[in-house]
């Protein structure tokens, strides 16, 4: 949808500037005229005329890519924030949708605000705005819904504020702990790149020219650097293809439960997978109950933003038996993919009716360990990244240095 950018002057005379979405210039007036705002000058953003020759004609190139426009957490979370203070400070709900739209500098958001603003000038309700533009999750609509049901919405909001801005923080955590190892892999690369293509073909001629017999690891090394020169861009295919048949195979319901099994049973990733993927459950669950959703709701919510399918069916048995009157803990307990910390803290706050804030503390210690056990696998691997770096580099040192010492050897005696 275009979005226009307008001068005017409002009601009271004062002089007034903003952007606004529409499906028209037209519609754009027509919208303002409704605000009480008398136009002065009036622009689409971002478009351009081609001054050309008379008869010339005029092309008009638009590209867009979705990916790059793609709403992130952070902006959503300021967003969410914001929009828990205009509410809070008495705001009607449409003004305050207007101030979002005009403060917010996302152009995806901005759009996506306008067009929530104006479905709720129809006289939708503020989630039914949000779950019709598609760019919201169901968590986010959810509770919205239940904090407009409920006559809370402030709170709402704060709290789905409070869960985008700690889902940030961690996934910054983990990125940044990341950033090393990462490095380093790719310098290690590096290196064996410039060894197997520049280095090696060097000395390659150079043993070819002493016409002795070589060892058969330096023969290894050596037909190894030829064939990775000479068939690179197949090994480059190969590894391409499998990447896309791996990702065909995980698409499909049994791929992706054997691909979330084997992250679950890894010796030490699956520990850490766990505990991501019961941190987010627990988070969401606990901002949900919270927000006054029903259980079963919520769990189903919930089980999504796991993202992972073994511990889903966990949670779909637990949601079936609750149904059937029995507590959540029990069938979490009975899966046995969640650990006895978790069902037993669980338990409690359902026989003390506290869940929510139960749940939240066991989010609160499974993101600190999260951050532990990143912590330590970082300053594990690297260590080993440079142990595996020194290794290939001294096997490709002495496969060409043994012949030459060898040569130099027997020359000498």
């Amino acid at each position: 949808m275009p979005i226009y950018s307008y001068r005017g002057v409002d009601g009271a005379g004062k002089k007034t500037r903003g952007q606004l979405d529409a499906e028209s210039p037209r519609s754009a007036r027509s919208k303002l005229r409704r605000d009480g705002v008398f136009v002065t000058d009036f622009q689409e953003t971002g478009a351009e005329t081609l001054q050309a020759a008379e008869g010339a004609p005029r092309f008009n190139i638009n590209v867009s890519l979705p990916s790059l426009r793609r709403i992130g957490a952070l902006d959503l979370a300021m967003m969410t924030r914001q929009a828990a203070t205009l509410v809070g400070a008495g705001i009607p709900l449409v003004g305050a949708l207007g101030a979002l739209t005009e403060q917010t500098e996302h152009p995806r958001l901005k759009s996506v605000l306008g067009q929530v603003r104006d479905r709720v000038n129809e006289g939708a309700s503020l989630g039914d705005a949000m779950a019709a533009t598609g760019a919201f999750s169901g968590l986010y609509v959810s509770m919205v819904r239940a904090g407009e049901a409920g006559g809370a919405l402030e709170i709402v909001l704060e709290r789905l504020a409070d869960y985008l801005e700690s889902q940030v923080r961690l996934k910054n955590k983990v990125s940044s702990i990341m950033i090393y190892p990462s490095v380093m892999l790719a310098f290690a690369g590096f290196v064996v790149g410039v060894l197997v293509t520049v280095v090696l073909p060097q000395i390659t001629t150079l043993l070819n020219t002493l016409d002795q017999p070589l060892p058969f690891y330096t023969r290894w090394i050596i037909n190894g650097s030829e064939f990775a020169r000479e068939w690179w861009w197949a090994i480059l295919l190969c590894l391409l293809l499998s990447l896309v048949a791996i990702r065909s195979a995980i698409s499909t319901r049994r791929g992706r439960a054997f691909w979330d099994q084997l992250k679950l049973s890894l010796p030490v990733v699956g520990r850490a997978t766990r505990l991501i993927a019961i941190a987010r459950f627990t988070r969401t669950l606990a901002t949900l109950l919270s927000g006054g959703l029903p259980i079963t709701r919520a769990l189903e919510t919930a089980k999504d933003v796991a993202n992972n399918v073994v511990l889903g069916r966990a949670i779909d048995k637990a949601r079936v038996s609750i149904t059937e009157g029995a507590s959540l803990a029990r069938p979490l307990r009975e899966s046995g993919e969640f650990p006895p910390m978790v069902t037993h803290m669980i338990d409690v706050g359902e026989q003390s009716g506290r869940l929510d804030p139960m749940l939240s503390k066991i989010a609160d210690t499974y993101d600190e360990q999260v951050e532990t056990l990143v912590t330590r696998l970082t300053a594990l691997l690297e260590p080993i990244l440079i142990l595996i770096m020194v290794g290939i580099v001294v096997v490709i040192i002495l496969a060409t240095l043994v012949p030459l010492l060898n040569v130099t050897t027997s020359l000498g005696g």
